[in-house]
């Protein structure tokens, strides 16, 4: 329940000595996405993520995802990595983007930055990663603690992930962060539908209905039994503001 054991393999990927000499050895390879690329997401970031705001995007990795949001208008985003070996290549290869900042980081202990820094966390495996780390559940209590410490009242933090609610709400849905959550899933990149499927895509961008301990309901059917999850995590507060605009996709 409090673990990823069954999606996890022997690697530690909480460790950044895994993760440098990964980035060394696949240097030649280029940038890698996990999961799901910024076309895909992008209607979710638009509808909860104003352009103008403040933004951390955690464990980024060498991923181009920070990169086609500032094309498609987002301002600052500060990225931050366990691998210094990511960030320094980061920085190199942005070095001329100003919107784009990187420091090399352990999310599980981010005392750089002030309480409620931040207007958005995004979140694109990097909870994955601790879950199959050593000490996962202590890890991943360090760093959900850190995201709820650094952002704003009324900010998001979006978490995509592999992880369904069985696996991810007994770690997100606890009354210490006081997070509101929404639901939304996802097929994988790729996937195609089974003969007689009636969905549509935009199907895909309602959230998910759960009950009131935030799972699926016993009768929900997964078109893609290896769908992604996308966690919404609303951070109550005196500025969280029901009527907010962006209740309301954009069209």
């Amino acid at each position: 329940m409090f673990t990823d054991e069954s999606a996890c393999n022997t690697y530690n990927y909480g460790d950044s000595v895994y993760w440098d000499a990964r980035y060394i050895h696949e240097a030649s390879a280029g940038s890698f996405d996990w999961y799901q690329r910024y076309h895909a997401l992008r209607p979710f970031l638009r509808k909860y993520i104003p352009t103008s705001s403040r933004i951390l995007m955690v464990g980024c990795g060498n991923a181009v995802m920070s990169e086609d949001m500032v094309k498609d208008g987002y301002e600052d985003i500060m990225n931050v990595d366990i691998s210094c070996v990511a960030i320094e290549m980061m920085r190199r290869k942005y070095e001329h983007v100003p919107q784009l900042k990187y420091l090399q980081m352990d999310v599980r202990d981010m005392g750089f930055f002030l309480d409620d820094s931040f207007d958005s966390v995004i979140d694109k495996g990097t909870l994955d990663s601790l879950m199959c780390g050593t000490d996962a559940p202590i890890s991943a209590s360090q760093m959900l603690g850190e995201v709820s410490r650094l952002l704003k009242p009324g900010g998001t933090y979006m978490l995509i992930t592999y992880g369904d609610p069985t696996v991810r709400m007994p770690h997100i849905n606890r009354p210490v962060y006081n997070w509101e959550i929404d639901l939304y899933i996802i097929p994988r990149p790729g996937f195609q539908k089974p003969p007689g499927s009636t969905s549509s895509p935009k199907s895909h961008l309602s959230p998910v209905p759960t009950t009131d301990k935030g799972m699926l309901p016993a009768d929900y059917v997964l078109e893609d039994p290896d769908s992604h999850y996308i966690y919404v995590c609303t951070k109550m507060g005196e500025s969280s503001d029901p009527s907010d605009p962006r209740l309301i996709f954009d069209q």
